[in-house]
């Protein structure tokens, strides 16, 4: 816990609390992550952890080992069994073999040492998780991939492609199953970028937000200085 950051007076969640609420199985990210962890969350971003067995960066976050992070945005689900393999998981697969020749100490690696290191490591980069996502059960997300403001990945899918905002995808691949508003919706939803207002702005406008439109939202931000210039979103890595 790093101290209590909710404004005096509003009975919310504690973004600083592990467990916000009595059920255990629910579990903010972000204080979780410890000192040099691959892993950066932003405010109130939960998962499920009723098949946990450990932490969110040990049970969920596999073959963490390079230099990618997993850059997680804030008010996001993320339910039970998803996972996210990072980049250490790929093995060098375009010449004959895919076998992990260099894993293993001693001759084999020794005789792989210098020709990948002349070739070049290929890296698909972090893998980024925007804001307000739904991840839904026992999914994975591939290395590199970026998942857009607001999208919703179905139970299952396996996303290896980027998932464009507000948008559904499901399966194995993950395709495009529906977008949840016009492009107009859209763009307003990104414009107004309600998920950088003030938290006792949230609180107040939760029925439009749960209930409401694009153009409800639109018309809160601008309320509240939104929306803003394209370029000056918020992560919580910047």
């Amino acid at each position: 816990m790093t101290g209590d950051s909710r404004p005096a007076g509003l009975d919310i969640p504690d973004p600083d609390e592990p467990r916000p609420t009595s059920d255990d199985r629910c579990v903010f990210i972000r204080p979780t992550l410890g000192a040099g962890s691959r892993v950066v969350a932003g405010e109130y971003s939960y998962y499920d952890a009723s098949q946990d067995s450990a932490t969110f960066e040990e049970d969920r976050v596999l073959y963490a080992y390079g230099a990618q992070r997993l850059l997680i945005g804030r008010f996001c689900s993320i339910a039970a069994g998803v996972r996210f393999v990072m980049a250490g998981a790929n093995h060098v697969h375009s010449g004959p073999t895919g076998f992990p020749f260099f894993n293993f100490p001693g001759d084999w690696q020794d005789a792989l040492l210098d020709p990948l290191i002349a070739r070049g490591p290929k890296h698909k980069g972090d893998t980024v998780i925007g804001n307000d996502v739904w991840i839904g059960r026992d999914a994975t997300v591939m290395p590199g991939v970026t998942v857009g403001d607001g999208a919703i990945i179905g139970a299952c899918a396996v996303v290896a492609a980027d998932v464009d905002p507000y948008h559904i995808v499901a399966g194995n691949p993950a395709r495009p199953v529906r977008a949840r508003f016009s492009p107009d919706g859209v763009a307003m939803l990104l414009a107004a970028r309600w998920w950088d207002w003030p938290i006792e702005v949230i609180s107040r406008h939760l029925p439009a937000l749960v209930l409401g439109t694009p153009q409800d939202v639109a018309a809160i931000a601008a309320t509240v200085g939104r929306p803003a210039q394209p370029g000056t979103e918020t992560r919580p890595w910047t």
